[in-house]
């Protein structure tokens, strides 16, 4: 179930920490009894972020029922709701602290595993091997036995930990006594570096979304500074940003210039120039000078926050792999102990070698828990959620990044995807005596006093070229036409061709524009010139577009614009289809048509009227420069406004998917190969180990290269 659906009346969503949580497969048993609890409306547990995400009327009521189930599968496992920024240093030294009783067990049962072995070398008998690999034993696997022990009265059989102590004690018993050591030495090894991968990995995927300040800076009136908890910090707080410092809550610059590093954010590297009256993003960085900010949104509400809960709703978002990874795990376990079992029955009966034949199911046993698999897939997505985030694109969930691998077709609106959505003077046109200056300086003159986005944008071109303006001595708009107006005894028409014909001017030398819009200009009844005024294209388009064919995806656009522009637009970026002239509904039914003819299709957009859109596509992405409706509606949210975020968003997909399927074929493939080498008597208890540890540290490691990729 998703995790980022909206929560039903009456109920509620907490989180959970589960610590020490340390197998996935267990998780998943967690989850699924969980699931099964009377009134529970939904539970997610994300083994990458050892979260319980829990939906209930009083979630916390429920909290003795979880404790139980979870100690019963995992005795180690606590639960606590999701911990304050500070306290996170306790769990830090729990995890040290842990980590060296391993590293001592491990020592000493090598050290007492080798001794066993320089002895049995040295031509000594099994009465003075036997006690030291029995101590070594102890030393080593006690925990795991013990545990093992716990779980079986509670009726959980095929789990880890006991299928490690039969197959180990089994070795005991046919008088394999350093094997027995050596695989329980391996295996806790194997253990204690898979686990360390997975706490890497989690730690770095999390460093690089996880933002959150932990202290501010609070600025009193009088000019004092007061280190203080970054959630105690409220509206209206003004807060003092160093050079170096990282934003540490939205807000508005107060006092003060520098250059924002947004590139946490947005993954843009240029930085971006702020200065007093600008909005400032929580989680960029301060470069150069120092700031004062005003605090405009709490911890709970700021950028850092929203980056962080919507990189752990997704990891909490299941794709259609992990669920099925997830229920092929609950066959394979009881189909490997049962032809464990087999092997050691049926052969040793017909040919009385029950050791060899013992010994080999011991090696199935060993081999048999699905840890690799049920690890390795989420982590995977888990890591493309992290890569993605690195580069200001937020994935909403594992689900929406497998359905994002899976697309044919990218369909973009046009305003604000594809262009910039501002009106630009693309063009200065002259027909009569007068220079480019000349002209648009009157024709800015008329303009300067209108709110109307083609006005602006010619007054925005005359204050760039530092044109001075005058006030026109008598000035008339005409609805629907333009302006006429005197300026130092001239007359002055500025409008469309409508105007020029109401005052008789011969407009012969104009030529029309394919697309954009027009303003002609007259002076003293002639045409002096015209200006081609149009939205423009992002610098970024043509290359995204270009990127998104070479994977063999096509593209369209869809826009209420006219026909005339969209298809200009649409040739100079070769976008295979354009519609144009469309309201809502209108793109809705057209996206329905292309949905049909490619099958599987994302769309892109950023307006408010694109949410229902959104919603509808196969993958739906916002821009994160766009309306909160779009984001919130879309499956994606791009946060700089780039269009090649599109297709590194789609390779991002694609290698989070392939890398899973990587794990599961090698991890399975490797298994079988080892469980054949076995049944043929070439493979020992040690490769079993590999087999399982081994292959899983490897899948590990495979899940979490894509966040070093340079390029995507």
């Amino acid at each position: 179930m998703e995790d980022n659906t909206p929560v039903a009346p009456g109920m509620l969503r907490n989180v959970y920490i589960l610590e020490n949580l340390g197998c996935a497969h267990c998780a998943s048993k967690m989850e699924a009894q969980i699931q099964a609890l009377p009134g529970i409306e939904a539970a997610t547990i994300t083994f990458a972020t050892k979260q319980l995400r829990l939906t209930a009327k009083d979630p916390d009521k429920y909290l003795p029922q979880i404790r139980q189930i979870c100690t019963a599968i995992e005795s180690e496992v606590k639960i606590h709701k999701r911990e304050s920024l500070n306290s996170s240093a306790s769990h830090a030294e729990h995890d040290k602290t842990s980590d060296r009783k391993d590293l001592l067990e491990l020592g000493s049962g090598a050290a007492l595993f080798v001794l066993s072995e320089i002895l049995a070398h040295l031509g000594f008998g099994d009465a003075v091997i036997l006690p030291i690999c029995i101590v070594a034993y102890i030393i080593l696997g006690r925990s795991i036995v013990l545990t093992a022990a716990k779980n079986l009265t509670k009726g959980h059989i095929f789990d880890e930990n006991f299928l490690m102590s039969i197959a180990t004690l089994g070795a005991f018993c046919i008088r394999s006594f350093d094997e027995a050591v050596g695989v329980m030495l391996f295996y806790r090894i194997g253990e204690f570096f898979e686990h360390k991968a997975v706490e890497k990995s989690r730690s770095q995927i999390m460093d690089a979304v996880d933002l959150r300040p932990e202290t501010v800076n609070l600025l009193s009136p009088q000019g004092e500074v007061t280190v203080l908890p970054s959630e105690q910090a409220q509206v209206g707080d003004v807060l003092l940003v160093r050079a170096g410092d990282r934003i540490p809550l939205d807000g508005i610059v107060l006092e003060g210039e520098s250059r924002v590093d947004t590139s946490a954010i947005t993954g843009e590297p240029v930085p971006v120039k702020v200065s007093a009256g600008d909005s400032i993003t929580s989680g960029c960085v301060n470069t150069t000078g120092q700031l004062k900010i005003r605090v405009e949104k709490p911890l709970s509400e700021s950028m850092v926050t929203r980056i962080l809960d919507s990189v752990e709703n997704a990891a909490a978002s299941k794709p259609k792999i992990d669920r099925f990874i997830t229920r092929f795990a609950k066959v394979y376990t009881p189909i490997v102990v049962i032809l464990a079992a087999t092997i050691a029955i049926v052969p040793s009966l017909a040919t009385g070698n029950w050791n060899y034949w013992v010994y080999t199911a011991l090696t199935f046993l060993v081999m048999s828990c699905p840890c690799a698999l049920v690890l390795s897939v989420p982590l995977a997505f888990f890591s493309g959620i992290g890569a993605g985030s690195k580069q200001g694109i937020l994935f909403k969930g594992g689900v929406s990044l497998e359905a994002m691998s899976e697309i044919k077709a990218v369909v973009m609106d046009k305003t604000g995807t594809i262009t910039e959505g501002n009106f630009v003077v693309q063009k200065i046109t002259l027909t009569g005596d007068l220079k480019e200056e000349e002209l648009l300086a009157y024709c800015a003159s008329c303009e300067q006093f209108s709110t109307h986005p083609i006005a602006v944008s010619i007054h925005s071109a005359s204050v760039e070229r530092g044109l001075s303006l005058k006030k026109p001595e008598t000035m008339e708009e005409i609805a629907g036409h333009g302006i006429q107006a005197i300026i130092d005894g001239h007359e002055i028409l500025c409008g469309n061709q409508k105007l020029m014909e109401r005052f008789h001017v011969d407009i012969q030398n104009h030529q029309e524009a394919s697309y954009g819009s027009e303003v002609l200009v007259a002076v003293d009844g002639k045409l002096a010139g015209y200006f081609l005024i149009a939205d423009t294209i992002k610098k970024d388009a043509r290359s995204a577009v270009r990127a998104m064919k070479k994977m063999g995806i096509s593209t369209a656009m869809l826009t209420g614009d006219g026909k005339a522009t969209a298809t200009a637009v649409a040739k100079e970026l070769a976008i295979d289809e354009v519609y144009a002239r469309l309201l809502p509904q209108d793109k809705l039914n057209r996206l329905g048509t292309l949905r049909k003819q490619h099958e599987s299709v994302m769309f892109v957009g950023d307006g408010i009227n694109d949410a229902p859109v959104l919603a509808a596509a196969d993958v739906g992405a916002a821009m994160g420069s766009g309306a909160d409706a779009a984001i919130e509606a879309a499956d994606v949210v791009y946060m700089t406004s780039y269009m090649e975020a599109i297709p590194i968003s789609i390779r991002i997909a694609r290698a989070a998917k392939k890398i899973a399927w990587q794990n599961v074929i090698f991890a399975l493939a490797v298994k079988i190969f080892v469980m054949i080498l076995g049944l043929l008597g070439f493979a020992s208890m040690w490769a079993a180990v590999f087999a399982d540890t081994g292959v899983a540290m490897i899948c590990v490691l495979n899940s979490i290269r894509i966040l070093y990729q340079k390029k995507y």
